[in-house]
């Protein structure tokens, strides 16, 4: 990857920090490692690690970076706060912490909201100044290079719009690389950022950048307004993590900079491994990412209805604001109710099989999707049950490896002896010419079968071993049935390299299961063995 982004503009993660503040988010020192890394292959220029000396994983990690990082284009950079008021900087532990962490940038959080210094510090003004200042000049006494982050800034120039240029004058006059806006409270509008950061930067000189929250759903827009007013300083959380709402979205920020905009913030190339990273990402943190998240979302350049499909045909930019592929995503087609035969063309093309001028099999297959769909099985988050109908219906036949000839389920607890239920499959199956009779035990009916399974056509077909279920949802479709309600059961599996959901309905939670169960297994083995 060739470094040729404009090195007067900074791209500024702090996912580790900020976005670790997300409600169900809780990163190990090792998930933090990791993660630096999928940033760095991001190309991001800063990467906020943590606040050594607050917390014991946080100056794990600082000193764990020195020995186990090698960064290839971001700068690790160290969070705190400037002095305690009423002492001086050289005094402080948590100053001395961010002076000995080893990174060779430091953030400072100021208080730049005339309230917040009076009623959270419980200082005067002219101390909270004197703070700012003793504590930038102390670190860059030290070889250090500082950053300031005005935190409330936006809601404390509102209030009181002296005090907080004098703040961020302090700050640069003492030596702070870049002073940076932040809208802490994420209230902002685009229109409100853009004018006041225009004022900041006309006012003070300082070099000057934005860190948003998203509370008002504007945070990517107000990142962008700012950078538009002059900005050059981004500061973002990968897929918009972060408390409350979250950050500003990095990737979404930088492609519309560079996509929308034609602002090079990047190394060139970036951005195509944008939608692996912010995945790669999202399984550290085990929170997966939004389907619908703009540009790296799985379903941002997804198309369902048929009137979309007819005019992808012709061209793909008629209903795509960018080619997916500038962010390393891909365009899907979406089987449903609402196809019509272009989409099932299309679908069919990116699936292996040219139904161009088929138009029996094209108006066949559209029939049976939507008389499917009506009794209830969804095909536009079951590619792999879909692609088994498919070639069904252009094959003449369905795929098939074994013949299962029947199968049954018995579940039984022992209330006396306290124990869980478990259950018991017995399955009778021919596969590679052999009549297998086998049983299997799980925590539950759709595991039994799942073992029982695996123990029958394990030996004609040894790669079952590599497939693993992955997730397991359960829809009950006409709820006023009650216990007699239709059910859809999806099925999602990984062979470690792909994953793919099938579908399975019925009134029986342990038939649809069986159902969806049982294209899991056939489509693996369509992947590994066509």
């Amino acid at each position: 990857m060739t470094m040729t982004t404009d090195p007067t503009f900074h791209v500024y993660d702090t996912t580790l920090r900020d976005g670790a503040q997300q409600e169900g988010l809780n990163l190990s020192v090792a998930d933090k490692l990791v993660i630096s890394r999928h940033l760095d292959d991001l190309g991001v220029g800063y990467i906020e690690g943590g606040w050594p000396g607050s917390n014991p994983k946080d100056t794990e990690f600082f000193a764990r970076a020195r020995t186990e990082l090698t960064l290839k284009h971001a700068t690790l950079a160290a969070f705190g706060a400037t002095r305690r008021a009423g002492s001086n900087a050289a005094d402080d532990p948590l100053v001395a912490a961010l002076r000995d962490s080893g990174a060779s940038v430091v953030t400072l959080v100021a208080k730049s909201h005339d309230r917040h210094v009076e009623l959270a510090l419980r200082t005067t003004l002219e101390e909270n100044l004197a703070m700012v200042r003793d504590t930038v000049e102390y670190l860059r006494e030290h070889g250090q290079r500082v950053f300031v982050d005005c935190e409330h800034f936006f809601d404390g120039y509102r209030r009181n719009r002296d005090y907080a240029l004098d703040v961020v004058r302090t700050a640069a006059e003492a030596g702070a690389e870049v002073v940076i806006l932040c809208d802490t409270n994420g209230g902002m509008l685009p229109h409100w950022v853009g004018e006041i950061v225009a004022d900041v930067a006309a006012s003070t000189g300082a070099r000057l950048g934005i860190h948003a929250h998203n509370d008002t759903g504007c945070a990517v827009a107000n990142s962008v307004a700012a950078v538009q007013a002059g900005a050059t300083h981004l500061q973002g959380c990968i897929n918009g993590y972060g408390e409350r709402t979250g950050n500003a979205d990095l990737i979404a920020c930088v492609a519309n900079l560079e996509l929308k905009l034609g602002q090079k913030v990047m190394p060139t190339g970036a951005l195509r491994e944008a939608s692996r990273i912010a995945h790669a990402v999202a399984e550290v943190t085990n929170y997966p990412p939004a389907a619908r998240q703009p540009y790296t979302g799985v379903s941002a350049f997804a198309h369902k209805a048929g009137l979309h499909a007819s005019a992808i045909r012709v061209d793909p930019d008629l209903y795509q604001h960018i080619d997916p592929e500038l962010v390393g995503n891909d365009m899907r087609l979406l089987v449903s109710e609402m196809a019509g035969r272009a989409t099932i063309e299309l679908k069919g093309k990116e699936l292996g099989f040219d139904l161009s001028g088929d138009a029996e099999t094209l108006a066949l297959v559209t029939d049976v999707v939507k008389e499917r769909e009506q009794a209830g099985y969804t095909f536009e988050a079951a590619d792999a049950s879909f692609e088994l109908l498919l070639a069904e219906m252009v094959e003449g036949e369905r795929p098939s490896y074994f013949d299962v000839q029947s199968w049954r389920v018995i579940t039984e607890s022992s209330q006396a002896a306290g124990e869980e239920a478990q259950s018991e499959a017995t399955l009778k199956i021919v596969a590679g010419g052999q009549r297998y009779v086998v049983t299997g035990e799980g925590n539950g009916p759709v595991s039994a079968l799942d073992h029982a399974l695996r123990q029958a056509i394990e030996r004609a077909f040894p790669d079952v071993e590599t497939f693993g279920l992955n997730d397991y949802r359960v829809r009950i479709l006409n709820e006023s049935g009650g216990t007699d309600a239709r059910i859809r059961v999806m099925i999602g599996t990984t062979d470690g390299v792909d994953t793919w959901t099938t579908v399975g309905v019925g009134h029986n939670i342990v038939e649809a299961s069986w159902e969806a169960l049982l294209d899991a297994f056939t489509y693996g083995l369509r992947r590994h063995r066509p």
